[in-house]
């Protein structure tokens, strides 16, 4: 099948390069904008307690959430404010009320704090899908240069932070993070093929190939998003970035590297293509769809943002794979040998002194090959067993934005969840109205409840069969310490209702509880189910019941000493208080499925070998010696382009630049380069049991035994 697809590409390039086009201009012209999401409830199920308490108090209580923003103001000299402060920030509230911002509602001065230090002024911006449309940032900027404007001269310090403010400047933060991560990752792909192949047209082909590619897949992104009403996560743009390029990458040096051997065996440049896309096209499409399969996966979880994030990225994977093997065919047979100028390296086959010094090694000692680099993984994945997940998602605002700066400063004078507080809802069950002693009595069990810094008089609905109990947590409400106090004594004091009635428990904090319980139930789900599918791809493509399963034991392995390694890091080492929560899920996406790639590709050639009559040991050296460069130049590129991340500042996408790049490092450099070849040589002929007999009679090798690594490449044989 491969073979008949390059045959028809290279028969006829500018055909397949015309519908490329076409598809391309189609695709992006009538595309709407790819809109994304950072409202953390619109990602889970109505059957969750906080999205069941948000329904309550829009339906209830709608003048009532917390303010959308904050205006924070002290003394610029630190002291406490006096009287006359106090007058004047009243008075600045008063002016922002009267200007009527479009799309700001009420504009409520706040309390000064107990201790003098910080006064406040609420800001609701009423959105009915919780999420702020662009009139409303534009109403944030504008608050912000008001804000300036009426508090210079005055002895005062203000700015704007709250829920509101932190979107803003996490939009601001992820736009620079994309150009960051876009400049990085083309100029490490440009840098790393130039030193690879010298040659600028392959250095430049991935970057205009892919550059093209990736404008498409937006857009068909875009496209199903808003037909199916997918919530893309804010996060997804930068990825995608990264997704679309190193992948790409990976795809077009997988290719390059078996042209380029088609090329020194003797074959013309058309026939050299066509062969390339036969022998390397199964391995490529494999790999792409244990990816894309890992992606689906998703669409089992219970929470919209992995449902939505799965298709999103099989989609780019999907159009790159289909580059991969028409596009990029057609573009490179027209081109010939010229894609190599100016260097003629290509016409010569290298020694290979390294790969196959190691190849050898692996060959005679396979065991050795195995406990190391298997031992290696383990120690790392002791590690995970100290991972601890963390909800702060505002984390991509560096540290100088306006919302984190005066967040600090709001904790000078107030408790620590003052901006985002918890509200717990009483509501009859009986259509009775609640009685005010037991409302007392139950506002008293609240605050004496540890990790609560204060509750607040209940507000009751008309009819008083609803009220809602403001409070205020001494923790702020993403951290970890907030979400015990509300998953622990706080739920079972909130149970504890007036007779006739039941609480709910909203907030920011309670849907970071509910967010925990939904990804361990997919933790129990999505894995087996992607593992299960991915084994049978395996199989398929192998043709075999063994070989799949320690295949996949690699992985596992893997993914525990990439989680390990990031908990010694960021929680050991950097003292962070735990990791991103969903690092788990996206390290599954691209430790997992990408990394699967080099796997797939070294026990292909594994599989070619053997069918070729070599014995278990020779063919674990030439797959090293062949394969071994391909896919230690394509894991540099790959793991270069996601540490990028790195430099997009925040915790979050830093702790997903490292963890990505270092376990796709450990996938190429360590499983595919060494655990896998040497587990294969080891298990010998069984790996490719039942399929590889069968294999070998029918192509008649089965009494052929090929030349091995020492006779080909002049290797000395072991003793």
């Amino acid at each position: 099948m491969f073979v008949r697809l390059g045959r028809g590409v290279v028969r006829h390039p500018w055909r397949v390069i015309g519908l490329w086009a076409l598809a391309a201009v189609v695709v992006i012209g009538l595309a709407p904008k790819l809109a994304t999401t950072t409202n953390e409830a619109s990602f889970l199920p109505s059957h969750y307690q906080s999205v069941q308490a948000q329904q309550l108090q829009k339906q209830v209580f709608p003048k009532a959430a917390a303010p959308a923003a904050v205006v924070v103001v002290e003394r610029a000299d630190g002291r406490p404010l006096t009287p006359a402060d106090v007058a004047k920030v009243d008075a600045i509230g008063a002016a922002l009320a009267a200007r009527h911002l479009p799309t700001i509602g009420a504009v409520e001065n706040g309390p000064t704090s107990p201790n003098r230090l910080v006064k406040t002024i609420g800001i609701q911006m009423p959105s009915s899908s919780g999420q702020l449309s662009a009139r409303q940032v534009d109403a944030v900027r504008t608050l912000r240069s008001d804000v300036a404007a009426l508090t210079a001269g005055t002895g005062l310090r203000a700015g704007v932070t709250g829920k509101a403010a932190q979107f803003v400047d996490q939009q601001k933060a992820g736009q620079r993070a994309n150009k960051v991560v876009a400049g990085a990752t083309i100029g490490l792909i440009l840098v790393l093929l130039l030193v690879i192949f010298r040659s600028p047209i392959i250095a430049l082909l991935p970057i205009v190939v892919i550059g093209v590619v990736s404008q498409m897949a937006t857009g068909l992104i875009a496209s199903a998003s808003q037909a199916f009403g997918l919530q893309i996560d804010s996060t997804v743009t930068a990825m995608l970035i990264v997704v679309l390029f190193g992948v790409g990458t990976d795809y077009i040096l997988f290719l390059l590297f078996r042209y380029r051997e088609r090329l020194r065996t003797g074959e013309d440049a058309k026939q050299a293509m066509v062969s390339a896309v036969g022998r390397v096209g199964p391995a490529i499409a494999t790999a792409a769809g244990a990816v894309i399969i890992a992606f689906l996966a998703l669409t089992l979880s219970s929470l919209s943002l992995f449902r939505s994030l799965g298709p999103a990225l099989a989609i780019a994977v999907a159009t790159t794979l289909v580059a991969g093997l028409t596009l990029v065919p057609a573009v490179v047979s027209l081109l010939g040998t010229k894609v190599f100028w100016p260097s003629s390296a290509w016409k010569r086959e290298p020694e290979g002194a390294r790969f196959a010094m190691l190849g050898g090694a692996l060959g005679r000692h396979p065991g050795r090959f195995a406990l190391v680099s298997g031992g290696v993984l383990v120690v790392l994945a002791v590690g995970a067993l100290g991972f601890r997940p963390t909800f702060d998602l505002t984390s991509g605002s560096s540290a100088q934005s306006q919302s984190a700066v005066f967040n600090t400063v709001l904790l000078k004078g107030f408790p620590a969840g003052a901006t985002e507080p918890t509200d717990v809802y009483v509501r009859s069950t009986t259509g009775r109205a609640l009685p005010t002693s037991a409302l007392a009595a139950y506002r008293t069990r609240l605050a004496a409840v540890p990790g609560v810094a204060e509750v607040a008089p209940p507000q009751v609905a008309e009819g008083r069969t609803v009220a809602d109990f403001e409070v205020v947590l001494s923790h702020p409400g993403q951290s970890n310490a907030a979400m015990s106090t509300v998953r622990g004594p706080l739920q079972r004091a909130a149970d504890a209702t007036p007779t006739g009635s039941r609480a709910l428990i909203g907030g920011i904090t309670s849907v970071y509880v509910d967010l925990q319980k939904a990804m361990d139930h997919d933790y129990a789900i999505v894995f087996p189910v992607a593992a299960v599918l991915i084994l049978v791809i395996l199989g398929l493509l192998l043709r075999s019941v063994v070989a799949p399963w320690y295949l996949m034991a690699a992985v596992g392995l893997g993914f525990a000493a990439t989680l390990g390694a990031a908990v010694d890091v960021f929680e050991r080492g950097g003292g962070n208080s735990g990791l991103t929560f969903i690092l788990p899920i996206v390290m599954y996406l691209f430790v997992v499925a990408l990394g699967t790639d080099y796997n797939i590709l070294m026990v292909s050639r594994l599989r070619e070998e053997a069918a070729e009559g070599r014995d278990p040991h020779d063919a674990a050296a030439m797959a090293v010696r062949h394969a071994g460069p391909t896919i230690a130049s394509a894991g540099l590129i790959l793991a270069g382009t996601f540490a990028s991340l790195i430099l997009a500042g925040g915790s979050t996408l830093s702790q997903m630049g490292f963890a990505i790049s270092f376990g796709i490092a450990a996938a190429a450099f360590v499983m595919a380069m060494f655990l896998t070849p040497s587990v294969t040589a080891l298990v010998g002929e069984r790996a490719w049991w039942p399929g590889h007999e069968a294999s070998r009679r029918a192509s008649g090798l089965a009494d052929v035994r090929a030349p091995s690594l020492a006779e080909v490449v002049g290797v000395p044989e072991a003793p």
